[in-house]
């Protein structure tokens, strides 16, 4: 066990509370100690981790406005993403002075998240930095990156090709989104990108759609159970009858990932496109993936081409800790384009 950081050392985080009214909820700026990070006895090895880089997410977003089904106790740091060096380890896996990420399972929901200068977590939480990834670069990525990386491989374990046709993403200006348009072009896949700001489809474009569809063109009101095929297969992360479309709207044997909800948890179908059409529904989960699957993922990421990763920093905009509020309330309002990194160091 070793360690290069003091329990009364004081750092900055952000962190929400709930107003005396408990009805709204206020995020701001504050001074914490060591002391106040969380234990978690001897019989779970921890990391403490200096964080240098996190990124924000629609999570983030709904933890920061009160959603008790994402934080229940309150007052709470979010931030399901951070990146940064391990200053005490009670893991033999790390030493101090290693490069971590530590992104998904419980942090910045129910435990203090990345919007801090230093976690504390299981280290089980912890991957490794993976060799020709940055700390920065790594939440470019974050936990949106992971998503549509595991996404895209449990796709093709069902057998998704480029060869079948166009892959539909939706939500495509958000932080999923672009990040899923970005992978897949680099593979070789055909993409449409799904966005309600038309401003935006240029940027789409410029990180390798070849159409831009608007949210009308993937809502079918038809009421049919089938419509004829217009996509080899999809990645939504905004459900509801936008993801019925995509479901009845797709060709045989396509795979559909499912990883957001931002029109809505609940959809409608029918039995048909299964049983006519062979269609895979994939849920993505990111937060408990398997630990060596995930270190898989994340060496895949650091392997991607130069000119994505210059496409990616294109899309990636550097915020402070005291910015981080305004652009969670442009989240929830569908405001936000493409990928914030909050940066806690100098």
């Amino acid at each position: 066990m070793k360690t290069n950081a003091t329990e009364s050392e004081v750092f900055t985080a952000l962190e929400t509370f709930q107003n005396k009214n408990l009805q709204d909820f206020e995020t701001h700026v504050v001074q914490k100690s060591q002391r106040d990070l969380p234990t978690y006895g001897t019989s779970i090895p921890s990391l403490t981790v200096r964080v240098h880089y996190s990124s924000l997410n629609y999570k983030d977003a709904l933890s920061a406005a009160g959603n008790k089904g994402v934080t229940r106790q309150y007052p709470h740091t979010p931030g399901i993403d951070a990146a940064g060096i391990v200053s005490h380890s009670e893991d033999s896996r790390f030493a101090v002075g290693d490069a971590v990420i530590v992104t998904s399972y419980d942090l910045g929901m129910n435990t203090a998240g990345g919007f801090s200068e230093y976690i504390r977590v299981p280290a089980n939480w912890a991957v490794s930095l993976p060799e020709g990834m940055s700390l920065a670069d790594s939440m470019s990525w974050g936990t949106a990156g992971l998503t549509a990386a595991i996404a895209i491989a449990k796709m093709q374990a069902v057998g998704q090709d480029p060869a079948h046709g166009p892959v539909v993403v939706t939500g495509a200006s958000g932080g999923v989104g672009s990040l899923a348009l970005l992978l897949l072009a680099d593979l070789g896949y055909t993409v449409w990108a799904v966005s309600g700001k038309p401003d935006y489809h240029e940027t789409l474009r410029s990180l390798g759609a070849a159409r831009c569809l608007s949210r009308e063109e993937v809502d079918d009101q038809s009421g049919k159970p089938l419509v004829r095929p217009r996509w080899a297969g999809a990645i939504d992360t905004v459900g509801g009858n936008t993801l019925s479309t995509l479901i009845k709207a797709c060709d045989k044997e396509g795979a559909i990932a499912v990883c957001g909800l931002v029109r809505s948890a609940v959809f409608e179908t029918t039995v048909y496109p299964w049983i006519l059409n062979g269609i895979h529904l994939l849920g993505i989960d990111s937060a408990t993936y398997p630990a060596a699957l995930r270190k898989a993922r994340w060496q895949e990421l650091a392997l991607r081409t130069p000119a994505l990763q210059a496409k990616l920093q294109q899309i990636t905009r550097d915020v402070s800790l005291a910015e981080v509020p305004k652009v969670l309330s442009d989240m929830l309002a569908g405001k936000s384009r493409g990928r914030y990194r909050v940066q806690l160091t100098s």
